[in-house]
């Protein structure tokens, strides 16, 4: 309900009261004392002011409320703005560590090829050093005999 028909069912209830206080101030002008009538006139506007006054306090009360309201409803929106930030947020980052996952994998594959590459050259190195040193034994050999040929 809004506050304006709050007001308006508020103002109703007073008017009824209003008019229900002079329906009962007509039936009893006839039979008591002006003095009395005027005491009980006078309690009645005190009534129907306090009444009145009720209806404001509740009135502000209400507005107060509505505001809080609207306050809370503004925040719940700023929060679902902060969780759709931080969700984008989160699947940025799964992304970037997807990334640094397949880095490692890839660096993972380089590594053990390099190291099998490694272990060829180092086969390699050592069938080149004794294949030279095979040549150079037969070298020397050939040039030994060489030498002995052409001294005799």
């Amino acid at each position: 309900m809004h506050s304006v028909d709050i007001q308006n069912v508020f103002r109703f209830e007073n008017n009824c009261l209003t008019l229900s206080y002079a329906a009962t101030e007509a039936d009893s002008v006839s039979s008591k004392p002006f003095e009395q009538r005027a005491l009980l006139a006078e309690s009645r506007r005190q009534e129907v002011l306090l009444l009145d006054n009720e209806i404001v306090f509740n009135e502000a009360i209400i507005e107060e409320r509505e505001q809080g309201i609207q306050e809370i409803q503004q925040q719940i929106g700023q929060v679902n703005e902060i969780f759709k930030d931080l969700a984008v947020l989160v699947n940025d980052q799964g992304i970037v560590i997807d990334d640094i996952n397949s880095h490692i994998e890839n660096s993972h594959a380089a590594t053990l090829q390099a190291k099998s590459q490694l272990k060829k050259a180092a086969k390699t190195q050592k069938s080149n050093s004794s294949l030279m040193c095979l040549l150079l034994v037969i070298f020397g050999i050939i040039l030994l005999i060489l030498i002995i040929v052409v001294a005799a």
